[in-house]
């Protein structure tokens, strides 16, 4: 019996020292950042810690205004796009259901938006980016009829990295752009602006 508890006292106390090591060296690494990647991925943990989801944590929403026609919203975003040096590509209804309870998502309908010269100096820097491409908004609509915008925040994806592979400074311009227009592309079209 005593055996045992001095095993099982052993093994928490080797799993709290490389624990301990493992927070140490993730604390050393995020102190080496700048201070926006700091700020980025401070944000990001916030929210997970607050909503416990990680997808929460990485977009942006904007509630739709009572009133507004889904059309009314994909024409204004896709008037928006050109205003913001984006092309509208296209469009997908991924479904509708319905009879669906007030807090069950019964529609939702993505947008689609590119910058194709910004899209191309962005996979010379790292082909990883074409996984966010191209950019999407989708529209959320739940039984009860509360719609949403949501759309990718494109914060990580410039302040994100290290050093190590910096983002050249025009890229980095154009990527800010790019960023603009995904935040200001839905926002307007969900307040009906």
């Amino acid at each position: 019996m005593l055996k045992s508890i001095a095993m099982g006292v052993s093994t928490l106390l080797v799993a709290s020292m490389f624990s301990g090591c493992t927070m140490m060296k993730m604390g050393v690494t995020f102190m080496g950042f700048k201070s926006e990647t700091q700020e980025a991925y401070a944000k990001m943990m916030d929210s997970i810690g607050q909503t416990g989801d990680p997808a929460q944590a990485m977009m942006l929403e904007f509630e739709v205004k009572k009133g507004l026609d889904e059309e009314e919203i994909f024409d204004s975003m896709k008037s928006l796009a050109s205003e913001y040096n984006m092309l509208f590509v296209g469009e997908k209804n991924m479904f509708r259901k319905q009879d669906g309870k007030p807090n069950e998502v019964v529609h939702a309908r993505i947008a689609e938006f590119c910058a194709l010269s910004i899209a191309k100096k962005m996979f010379n820097h790292s082909r990883y980016y074409g996984g966010f491409m191209p950019c999407r908004v989708v529209l959320v609509e739940y039984g009860d009829g509360r719609r949403y915008l949501v759309t990718m925040d494109m914060t990580l994806a410039l302040y994100g990295g290290t050093d190590k592979k910096p983002i050249d400074p025009d890229l980095f311009e154009d990527m800010l752009n790019v960023k603009k227009a995904m935040e200001e592309i839905p926002r307007l079209a969900a307040s009906g602006e």
